[in-house]
């Protein structure tokens, strides 16, 4: 399986923990294939296969269930690379909560977020790619962790998620470092891993928000998502858009042109140049969603036909019955 890249600042935080914990960072890094050199640069990337290989070197070497956990305490802007910034310059924690899905690439393909609210709380999960059972449950706890600590240090306060929920069990001892560290309940061996936040703590005002960096910064940051679609060929780049889109609810042909700087007719006729369409595409990524939704989570599957941009659930029925041969609720068990 292909585990995509990860950013240095991203593989930075975990050397820092490491040699603070007096592990032997260099032969980590030896056995991953990796340099020092190679990390120097807050632009360069490595591998998602030699970052998960990295991360089990340091796990065995250590032999400390919370690795992961501990290396969530290092966490610092620049961990985010270009996202860390714009987050600072925005108003709240929820401006700041938004951007996670449209910048999380920058940082990495380590994983997928996803954001789903009700009346009282917004709720952040994310979903591991990688495939290490040893190495999985260290990269969750960091992740949640990170985003943990790093909202409390924008919006300088000491508070954070009302609960978490983490795919993998936890003993006693290990429960009680999580819930230590979040300072809120943990839940073990749940369908899926994330924050529970209370609507409420989203509003908290951040340190500096400055409107005219953040809109320089994403200007920034949409330049280097550019860059990195470059390696992707076109199908690819129309898919994570419409992930992307999709994730809030809405995919339209025309924005995701848009964001490929051509006009529809002009997407059209090069996707037709790959042998595909934008409807496939689009009936690709809602196949891929709609079972991660149905499989992962409790939302209702009205909920989900409407997050799948679907104008009404019969719809929706109808289209998963014809991609898998079963109805949503029969696929759901």
């Amino acid at each position: 399986m292909d585990l995509g890249f990860a950013s240095a600042p991203a593989v930075l935080q975990y050397l820092r923990y490491a040699n603070e914990a007096g592990l032997d960072t260099q032969a980590a890094l030896v056995h991953a294939g990796l340099t020092q050199d190679q990390l120097t640069d807050a632009q360069a990337r490595i591998t998602g296969a030699e970052f998960q290989t990295l991360l089990r070197a340091l796990i065995e070497s250590a032999k400390d269930p919370l690795l992961g956990l501990k290396s969530g305490q290092y966490v610092q802007p620049g961990s985010y690379s270009v996202l860390g910034y714009i987050t600072m310059s925005c108003a709240t924690l929820a401006d700041a909560i938004d951007l996670i899905i449209p910048y999380e690439k920058l940082v990495g393909d380590m994983g997928v977020s996803a954001i789903e609210t009700t009346e009282s709380s917004m709720n952040i999960f994310w979903q591991c790619r990688y495939t290490d059972p040893l190495v999985r449950p260290h990269m969750i706890a960091n992740v949640l962790l990170s985003w943990c600590n790093y909202a409390r240090w924008l919006a300088n306060s000491p508070l954070g998620p009302s609960s978490v929920q983490v795919e993998f069990p936890l003993n006693a001892s290990e429960q009680k470092a999580f819930e230590d560290a979040f300072d809120a309940p943990v839940y073990p061996s749940q369908k899926r891993s994330g924050l529970v936040i209370d609507r409420a703590y989203m509003e908290t005002p951040l340190r500096q928000p400055d409107p005219m960096l953040r809109k320089t910064l994403e200007q920034h940051a949409l330049h280097q998502l550019r860059t990195l679609d470059t390696s992707h060929d076109l199908r690819s780049q129309v898919q994570d858009i419409i992930r992307n889109q999709l994730r809030e609810g809405l995919s339209r042909k025309d924005l995701v042109a848009e964001k490929l700087d051509m006009n529809a007719r002009t997407l059209q006729r090069h996707l037709a140049s790959e042998n595909t369409t934008y409807q496939e595409l689009l009936d690709q990524v809602r196949l891929e969603l709609a079972k991660e939704y149905l499989q992962l989570s409790d939302m209702p599957i009205h909920e989900i036909a409407f997050q799948l941009g679907f104008a009404e659930p019969r719809s929706f029925h109808r289209s998963f019955k014809h991609w898998t041969g079963k109805t949503p609720g029969d696929y759901r068990g």
